[in-house]
């Protein structure tokens, strides 16, 4: 299983990306099987192009970061 602390050291490199347009992530979950679940909050939480920035941006950046992560999901 995937070290939570691991997971939030890589968002934090993502964080800046976000924040630029007035959003942010929150780590909601690191399951047994690797899917790392987040809630994008701020401006991407409502976003419609939030599943894009997330499959694109957000979990490309995390996979580079950990390739033992299987998916991003959003809740």
């Amino acid at each position: 299983m995937l070290d939570k602390v691991k997971v939030e050291k890589a968002l934090d490199k993502v964080r800046p990306m976000l924040a630029a347009d007035g959003g942010d992530v929150e780590l909601v979950e690191v399951t047994s099987d690797n899917i790392v679940r987040l809630k994008l909050t701020g401006t991407c939480g409502c976003c419609p192009m939030s599943q894009m920035t997330l499959k694109n941006g957000v979990e490309k950046m995390l996979k580079a970061e950990i390739p033992e992560i299987k998916n991003v999901e959003a809740l």
